[in-house]
Formats: structure tokens, sequence, C-alpha cells
């Protein structure tokens, strides 16, 4: 009997289990691009079969033999090295020869595919672009539209940047491996920022139904801890850890119970995680320590993270220390000056010095490379409500919700709308 849910749980599975697909299907194939395409390929034929014939009991299991099946295949078509044929075809019951598992775990001082996989999409032959598209659409298995949205870039070139890295790889003959610790340190920033995005996406969709995607910023936080224990001398591991620890503690506070989006400043601090608030606290002393005992400047990531740990210590929201977090701001705008900093530090501004203030700073804020992004009319708007300007503020809301490919975030930005317009005097 035809399962009307199948194409649901093909989704819902695809979103857990993508990064460990391509991850381990990489470790068989030793390529990336391959290892990515086969497991489209096994997508698209869960997405045939599962609605027909039903889900699977182990989906993420069928996703992998589907795939390496596949893998097989193809290497038998293109005579490729017997060797290679061999190694994936024993495998595909699902089990590797025990002195492989073994031989694997003393080569690997990391011990797992996904951050093995992370490593080797940043290899230094791709440049910046390329090594973030590949990896966000390998380990999240986002579509190019939604990396294309997480870069503020058109989705022709985001698909380019993915489909050339891949081929790069290829051409170079990168193998899937974790580097020696002479190579990480090269690829440690690159490797700190695709797992930065990955939990942005996941902590705030860019697009669909879901106001969070927990599975993405659960993976990234796993990542980050990961790294952290990897490389342990790197300030900026600790302070992404400590960011992210910060900023997933208050998760659960970010929707009402309804599943409503709540807003930073209305949320219940009951309901924050006060685990991960201490352990992101004392990540981000081992940042400190770390870059002071080093000599190394305090990075992006740790003043991000202490600009949370602002937020995470203030028992009410009246309470937090906004001219802290201004100069803060002031601080990262000089590392760091993205746009998207410049308008969180125009908030900040406007939160500490007043709403005028802040209006005035986001106005020297790079507008065409925010372009469509939600985020800046809603800022203009919480600044304007800020100011009394409601009718304005209003507008600036109902531009946000027109703007944004989130539902959620659309409902939040139409409510805000509906707020400041009932303000103004009759």
């Amino acid at each position: 009997m035809p399962d009307p849910g199948g194409r649901a749980a093909v989704e819902a599975v695809w979103r857990i289990e993508s990064a460990r697909l391509v991850a381990g299907l990489a470790r068989f194939t030793g390529d990336v691009g391959t290892a990515e395409e086969l497991a489209q390929d096994a997508l698209v034929a869960a997405l045939e079969q599962w609605p027909a014939a039903g889900v699977p009991p182990n989906p993420g299991g069928w996703l992998m033999t589907t795939a390496k099946n596949r893998a097989v295949d193809g290497f038998r078509r293109a005579a490729v090295h017997r060797k290679a044929l061999d190694s994936i075809g024993r495998d595909t019951a699902d089990s590797l020869d025990e002195r492989d598992a073994v031989d694997e775990a003393l080569d690997d001082p990391v011990g797992d595919d996904v951050l093995r996989l992370l490593f080797t999409a940043c290899h230094p032959v791709l440049n910046r672009e390329y090594r973030i598209a590949l990896t966000l659409r390998c380990l999240t298995g986002l579509r190019t539209d939604e990396i294309a949205r997480a870069f503020l870039v058109p989705e022709p070139v985001a698909g380019q940047r993915i489909s050339r890295a891949k081929k790069m790889l290829r051409d170079k003959g990168i193998r899937f491996e974790m580097p020696g610790p002479a190579d990480v340190a090269e690829r440690l920033a690159s490797v700190l920022e695709v797992i930065y995005l990955l939990f942005n996406e996941g902590y705030s969709a860019t697009a669909g139904d879901d106001w969070m995607r927990p599975e993405l910023s659960a993976e990234a936080l796993r990542l980050a801890r990961l790294t952290a224990a990897s490389v342990p001398g790197a300030a900026e591991v600790h302070g992404l850890a400590a960011l992210l620890e910060l900023t997933q503690a208050r998760a659960a506070a970010r929707h009402d119970r309804d599943g409503r989006p709540v807003l930073l400043q209305d949320q219940d601090r009951r309901r924050w995680d006060t685990l991960l608030i201490r352990r992101g606290l004392a990540a981000l002393a081992r940042a400190h320590d770390a870059a002071t005992g080093g000599g190394n400047p305090i990075g992006p990531y740790t003043l991000q993270a202490a600009i949370a740990a602002c937020h995470a210590t203030a028992r009410m929201a009246d309470d937090t220390d906004w001219v802290q977090i201004a100069g803060l701001y002031d601080v990262l705008a000089t590392v760091w000056p993205t746009p998207v900093v410049g308008l969180n530090r125009a908030m900040a501004h406007g939160r500490a010095f007043g709403a005028e203030t802040g209006l005035a700073m986001l106005d020297t804020v790079d507008h065409g490379a925010l372009d469509g992004y939600p985020q800046l009319p809603a800022v203009r708007g919480e600044l304007l409500a800020l100011a009394e300007r409601h009718a304005q503020a209003a507008a600036a809301f109902d531009e946000a919700a027109a703007t944004t490919r989130n539902e959620h975030e659309r409902e939040l930005f139409t409510q805000r709308a509906t707020q400041t317009r009932s303000r103004i005097d009759p």
C-alpha cells in the first residue's frame, strides 16, 4: 500500500543522515565529489521507491547500501582499478574487514568520517568560496538555493562553486583523508567557518516551514567540540565552541508552547539550558587562555562568544549590558568587517545609546551587499519601533515579511508589523 508520508520521511532522513552518508561514501570511494553524487543518486532512488513501498526499517542503512551498490556498478562500468572495486565490493554488506578498521583507526587521529570529510573539502587547493560551498553541500544536504542564501549570492553562482570544487578535487587527485598536524592549521579557518555557517543554518533556517533545523545545529556543535579536542591550542576553535554552546542554550526558548517564534528580548530565560551556558563560559575562558598563552589576537568567534555571554549572564532582558555589547561589536567590526556584523552593530548601538544613533549607524551599512536579506528591514523596523516611529516600523516589518523565505520568520515579522501598527496614534 502506498505510503503518503514516504516523501516527508525521505526528506527527514536525508536531513539527519546526509553528512554521515557522504562521509562514509567518501571513505569507500576516496573521492568527495563522487560520494556526493552517489548520495544524491540514493536520495532520488528513495524518493522514487519509499512513497510506494513504504519506509524501510533502517532508512539510513538503506541509503548507504543503495549508494554503495551504485558505486560498485560504476566502478565496474568504468573498469576502475581492481583493488578499488574489490575493497568496495567487500563492504557492500556494510561491514569492513576488522584489520582494515584497525588500520584506519591507527592512521586517523580523529576517528570521525564527518570531520575527515570537513577537512578534506577544506583543502587549500580550493579557494574559500569553493571550500565553503562544497562542505555545506556535503555536510548538510542543503539545496543550492539555500547555500546561495547563506552566501548572499545568486543561485547559479553557488551551483558553479559546488561543481567546480568537486572537479578540482578530482582533477588534483585529492584523497579523502585527515591531514597531518602540520596541514591542519592551514585548513582550520575554513573548517571553523563552515561549522559556523552550518550552525547558523540550523539555528535560523533560511527557507522552508521550519523555524530551526536542530539536527544541523547539533551536528555543528558536535563538530566544534570534536575540533576543539583535536586542536586544543587554537584559541578560535574554543571561541567557536563557546559561541555555539551559548547560542544553542537559548534554542528551547526561541519558540513558545505552540511553536511560534519568540524574539530574544521576549524569551523565557528559565527555559535556557544552564548546562550549555556553563559549557560555553568554560570554553570562552579556554579561548582567552589560549590567546593569551599563545600570543594570538582574539578572533571573531571569540568576540561573538563574548557577546553571547553578555546575553547568557543577564537574568532578565532589561539587565543586558548593551553598552558592553556595543563595544564588543565595535571591536568585531574592525577584525571582521562584514555587512551582517555592521547590521548587528547598529542594533546594539541603538539599544545602548538610543534608536537614532542606531539608525544613523545602519545608514552606513552596505545595503547593496544585503539586498534580499530579511534581517536588514527587520533591524530597521526594531530601531524605528524603539524610536516610536511606528508607521515606518510597521512598513519595515512588512518588507521583512515579504523578503524572507522562512514561513515561521514571516509569521514573526508579520506579528511585529501588527504590533507596531497598533501603536500608531489614531
